[in-house]
């Protein structure tokens, strides 16, 4: 790629669409070629060098897949990236060698750094949970943040040899003990007001460790998904978690 970096948006219509292409336009290094919504034809995606994907679940698999057999990079934020939406985009890269996916749960640098946080604290407390709270235009429940931790953390306990987290509900019929992931207690809420927060609850004897982010506006996820645009051709293949972008690997 040349200097200065050829910028197309999928979702530019929405919420986070239309912020990343606010802050796309205003970076000196980055150009906006091409702006896409739904129902639009991304053909060659407008001359693009990377792509950022902010759609819906339902919608971003084959998206991000038009990018892929392109040779295009993409930086997706959408979420609903389960295993095996993973593995088709890891089958499909097999024949891109050369092109990087980057699937971020989060952007905010915050965000991030809470999620590392937890996984190195989870192997000392026998109890976790995890709240997320967003706003309630959000589509999909929980969020990919949280999904994201629950599995860290989880990991984490693994591989401390911590067995299941304490909890002798026995009778719960209308679920009001939310769902889990991966073990993992996990609680949504949605309310009018919220941007995107999430707490981790870490539960022993005598005490409880918070951990707690908050993003009150869009902008915060700004420059986590500049970092995205800026590094995903530098890590071909498909990488899950901004992270991995940062320094924060362990």
């Amino acid at each position: 790629m040349s200097d200065t970096i050829k910028v197309a948006v999928i979702g530019a219509a929405g919420r986070m669409g239309s912020q990343v292409c606010r802050a796309v336009a205003e970076a000196p290094d980055l150009e906006l070629v091409a702006t896409f919504d739904q129902g639009d034809d991304l053909a060659d995606l407008g001359g693009a060098d990377v792509v950022v994907e902010f759609s819906v679940p339902d919608a971003s698999p084959a998206n991000v897949a038009h990018c892929v057999d392109r040779g295009v990079h993409v930086v997706v934020g959408t979420t609903g990236w389960d295993d095996r939406r993973l593995a088709a985009v890891r089958d499909q890269l097999a024949e891109r060698p050369t092109v990087g996916v980057l699937i971020a749960p989060n952007f905010a640098i915050g965000a991030i750094l809470m999620m590392r946080f937890a996984q190195q604290a989870a192997r000392f407390y026998e109890s976790a949970e995890v709240i997320e709270l967003h706003h309630p235009a959000k589509v999909d429940a929980p969020s990919g943040t949280a999904a994201r931790t629950a599995g860290l953390i989880a990991a984490a306990r693994a591989e401390a040899g911590l067995g299941a987290v304490p909890d002798a509900t026995t009778q719960d019929p209308e679920g009001t003990r939310g769902g889990r992931l991966d073990g993992i207690p996990v609680h949504s809420v949605r309310l009018r007001g919220l941007v995107a927060h999430q707490e981790v609850l870490l539960g022993g004897e005598g005490e409880m460790l918070t951990l707690r982010h908050d993003s009150f506006d869009r902008t915060s996820f700004m420059p986590g998904v500049l970092a995205g645009v800026r590094g995903v051709a530098a890590h071909p293949g498909l990488t899950v978690g901004l992270e991995h972008y940062l320094g924060l690997d362990d």
